[in-house]
């Protein structure tokens, strides 16, 4: 009867525990975060790489002077 005893005060005092749940919280944070960052990086990349080919193609067809 003890063993049953002291298996249900150790899974009472493990469900009540919740010190691991910040850091749940906090890398959950973390990776929403970053995902978003990712986006915002990945769209400004496109536009500038499509900003500098237009530079490029500027440079490319004007005429040298003299």
């Amino acid at each position: 009867m003890t063993i049953i005893r002291e298996t249900k005060d150790l899974l009472e005092t493990f469900m009540s525990d919740e010190s691991g749940l910040s850091a749940v919280e906090y890398g959950l944070l973390a990776a929403g975060i970053a995902i978003g960052l990712w986006t915002a990086i990945s769209g400004i990349g496109t536009d500038l790489s499509s900003i500098f080919n237009g530079v490029k193609g500027n440079l490319d067809s004007a005429k040298p002077a003299g």
